[in-house]
């Protein structure tokens, strides 16, 4: 027997051999690689409790319901006295968000002050009745409630909802109208300092009365919390149904 032809069973046994160890390094070893973490990749930290972020991820998301049926006169007649404290919701928020406040003899009736700052300009406002360059904004505006769960609601929640300080920010008129009914997806405050509280009342108005948000919305909101995830859920207002009138 020639000594090429008595090595050949040794060959072979050390190529088995050698592809058996390949193998089990190919099932064990690169297996065990990928179970290792990727320094790379890191994970999005929770929300704090408590936070605007936190209740954000909480809302339903739904798509955007016709607007068929929307009228103002839906959400009861403009500014009225849901809090029986015998002024007009109007009169209560300028009388408290604005500063050096100056009142009728009626004693509800806001005849001037100042808005400093406004919160959607960060500028100082005058305010004088008549001339009034200050808009009443809901937050959460009507149409956009109607279209995301407002429409099923009883007249009484309705009329709290339109009458919430909750939902209620004193601001400059022709920014306030250049909003319009926008959402968080479609309209952000010029004055990016007041963003994060802007989003927060919109999630904790949104939340209080049960509405949903469109895909769109909660991703814009995420997107503005996520730079201020501290920033805590607003609570607060009136209660959901309004008394009968």
């Amino acid at each position: 027997m020639k000594p090429s032809d008595a090595a050949r069973p040794r060959n072979r046994f050390l190529a088995l051999a050698t592809v058996a160890l390949t193998g089990s390094l190919a099932l064990t070893g690169c297996d065990s690689l990928d179970e290792l973490p990727d320094p790379t990749r890191s994970e999005a930290a929770p929300a704090p409790g408590g936070s605007a972020l936190q209740a954000a991820e909480s809302l339903t998301v739904k798509g955007r319901a016709p607007k068929t049926g929307y009228e103002r006169d839906a959400f009861g007649s403009a500014w009225i006295d849901t809090d029986r404290n015998g002024c007009g919701t109007r009169d209560d928020i300028l009388a408290e968000q604005l500063d050096d406040v100056s009142r009728d003899a009626d004693g509800c009736k806001v005849l001037s002050g100042v808005l400093d700052p406004d919160p959607y300009t960060g500028t100082r406002i005058s305010f004088e009745r008549g001339r009034s360059k200050v808009d009443i904004d809901h937050l959460v505006a009507l149409s956009d409630a109607w279209q995301k769960g407002a429409q099923k609601w009883s007249d009484g929640k309705r009329r709290a909802f339109a009458n919430d300080p909750l939902n209620l920010v004193a601001a400059d008129s022709s920014t306030n109208r250049r909003k319009g009914d926008g959402d968080t997806a479609t309209w952000l405050p010029p004055n990016k300092d007041y963003r994060c509280a802007y989003v927060a009342g919109q999630v904790s108005v949104k939340k209080k009365y049960g509405l949903w948000v469109t895909q769109a919305e909660l991703d814009a909101m995420k997107d503005v919390l996520a730079g201020c995830p501290q920033q805590k859920l607003v609570a607060g207002g009136n209660p959901t149904e309004a008394p009968a009138r």
